[in-house]
């Protein structure tokens, strides 16, 4: 295999895809002109199937359009999709207690409020990466602003309703990794002492409690002090979260000059998360599985969705950079053919994001309020990135 042409030709495919297929469907078919933000509940080819908005993709998508015109192509369109975003977001999408909201109307009308915190979380990479974009201060003083209100938030008995009755202890995964890419995110704008707390406080709680060697596994909930949880919910394996919370660790270690520990741990939750992932009959990466092997209960264990394998692309594209090792880079080229040859929809545009085990399409749609611009966007964005970098020898 020549790396240069092996480089070169996926570094194109990514912008590619992302200027010519991507950001111009959502463009079209989901940027509302009218209100400002944008919707995500559309069909095939576009048809509007419902104008409720998803608080998180309002965050996720001028997310999205900042992180592409930081580092594929400064597109002006994209800028100004975003502070039409931005600003529908302060409008619209705070409650009066500092919470964010999960649902609201076309014009911003609040229509549903959940107990998690992940609406901010992308609201503030949102404001970090256009401050990043635009050099406005402001934003990273909102972004820090949101960051440090979901630590309180999170922090403070009461505040978030508990998700089981006192008689469950347990922590999840999902927001300690979620917190390590909000304050890495923030940092490239902003200083502050809690930025390295948070990723500090992750670090320790992925690697003290949630990674299981006896499994081989990063399990998705655990005990108060990591104590496995012998039910259905704590045997869950989530591959794709793994595989994200991965590359995110990639990022902090390159941001502390290589550390060689945590890529080692990385690359670890890597190798665990790949093994239990990777469908060895079909391809792709399965949704779910049992650290015992037993039956897991989500109705869609064996299914592929979308984001699982543009977590895994860029995490073995990342594994390759720092450690040269061929078997990532074999690991990237599995899961990038297996991924282009089922999702993308040639006649319609965009990508499907719901796949059966055999890769046979579940269900049409472009998008809903939990698939939007982001994962695929943010991939392609990260993806251009990463050979980009291997392109220049770094």
């Amino acid at each position: 295999m020549n790396l240069n042409t092996y480089f070169s030709y996926w570094a194109e495919l990514y912008k590619e895809d992302m200027m010519n297929n991507i950001m111009p469907f959502w463009m079209k078919y989901g940027l509302d002109t009218q209100n400002g933000g944008i919707y995500t509940c559309v069909g095939r080819d576009g048809q509007l199937l419902d104008t409720t908005k998803s608080v998180w993709f309002q965050g996720r998508f001028a997310f999205t359009c900042c992180f592409a015109y930081n580092n594929i192509e400064p597109c002006q369109q994209w800028l100004d999709a975003a502070k039409s975003t931005l600003d529908f977001i302060e409008a619209h999408c705070f409650d009066t207690d500092g919470r964010m909201f999960f649902e609201v109307t076309a014009e911003g009308t609040p229509l549903r409020k959940r107990r998690y915190v992940f609406s901010e979380s992308f609201a503030a990479i949102a404001m970090a990466e256009y401050a990043l974009a635009t050099g406005d201060q402001a934003y990273a003083q909102k972004a820090l602003s949101v960051f440090k209100d979901m630590r309180r938030f999170l922090n403070t008995p009461g505040i978030l309703e508990p998700k089981y009755l006192p008689s469950v202890q347990a922590q999840g995964h999902s927001i300690t990794m979620i917190m390590i890419n909000v304050a890495s995110r923030i940092k490239k704008v902003i200083s502050d002492p809690e930025l390295d707390l948070q990723i500090d406080e992750s670090l320790n709680a992925l690697k003290k409690y949630f990674m299981h060697p006896e499994f081989k596994a990063l399990l998705e909930t655990v005990g108060p002090n990591g104590e496995f949880i012998d039910t259905i919910n704590g045997r869950t394996i989530n591959p794709g979260h793994c595989i994200e919370t991965a590359w995110f660790l990639f990022d902090v270690a390159a941001d502390r000059n290589g550390d060689r520990e945590l890529t080692d741990m990385a690359l670890t939750i890597l190798n665990w998360s790949w093994e239990w992932g990777w469908d060895k009959e079909y391809g792709g990466i399965i949704n779910f599985r049992d650290c015992k092997n037993l039956p897991p209960q989500d109705y869609s264990q064996d299914m592929k969705f979308w984001w699982p394998q543009t977590e895994a692309i860029i995490a073995t594209l990342y594994a390759y950079k720092l450690t040269k090792d061929p078997k990532y880079l074999e690991m990237h080229r599995q899961i990038s053919e297996w991924t282009y040859a089922h999702f993308p929809d040639h006649e319609f545009g965009e990508w499907y994001g719901y796949l059966h085990r055999d890769g046979s399409v579940a269900q049409p749609a472009k998008g809903n309020l939990f698939k939007g611009p982001f994962h695929i966007p943010r991939m392609m964005t990260k993806g251009y990135m990463l050979c980009k970098e291997l392109l220049a020898g770094e």
